[in-house]
């Protein structure tokens, strides 16, 4: 019969709550600076997040997507308003440029090859912003009206590098092309 040592009990014990305090759920987030939004979900892949509020008189929704992120890396989500995946979605990206600023900005992604500069996207969008804290990225930002209605496909990522001010290619296995979905604003 093995005996365990107390201090390994206590190591394996404070493991623990630090690995459940740190998979938080969404519902459970407060944003700095008193923003709120009443529907949430944890994605299923890359430690993200996303946060909204819909207005069906406007048809526009507040987003705010989250993702574990280093400093030198960037994050992504985006809508795909004509069918699954990446090519043809409407992205969100955030990332610290070379003076060490915070960047948001909206980008089509047109090919597997894209380079994320900033473009306009096929839906409107206003006062995007990003924060970075804690080892974690936010992106906000006003979507809409959106044309085809609540329920969207989407996408996120993250990479790892930011090369002359332009996010560098993300990984193309595992969590980074599991990381879809479908989503409907008006129900959750």
């Amino acid at each position: 019969m093995a005996i365990t040592s107390t201090p390994a009990l206590f190591i394996s014990i404070l493991l623990s709550l630090v690995l459940i305090s740190s998979a938080q759920s969404c519902s459970k987030y407060t944003f700095p600076g008193n923003q709120a939004f009443n529907s949430c979900i944890d994605l299923p892949f890359l430690q993200a997040n996303l946060h909204w509020n819909y207005i069906p008189s406007t048809r526009t929704v507040h987003i705010a997507y989250r993702a574990n992120q280093t400093s030198t890396g960037w994050i992504a989500w985006a809508i795909n308003p004509n069918g699954a995946g990446m090519v043809g979605s409407q992205a969100l990206v955030a990332f610290h440029n070379s003076n060490g600023s915070l960047t948001a900005y909206p980008t089509p992604i047109t090919s597997y090859t894209t380079s994320m500069r900033p473009g306009a996207l096929s839906f409107h969008v206003s006062n995007i912003s990003a924060t970075y804290a804690d080892n974690q990225m936010s992106i906000f930002a006003v979507l809409g009206p959106l044309q085809n209605g609540t329920a969207v496909n989407h996408v996120w990522q993250a990479g790892n590098s930011v090369i002359n001010d332009i996010p560098s290619s993300h990984a193309t296995t595992g969590p980074n092309i599991q990381s879809m979905g479908t989503l409907n604003f008006f129900s959750g």
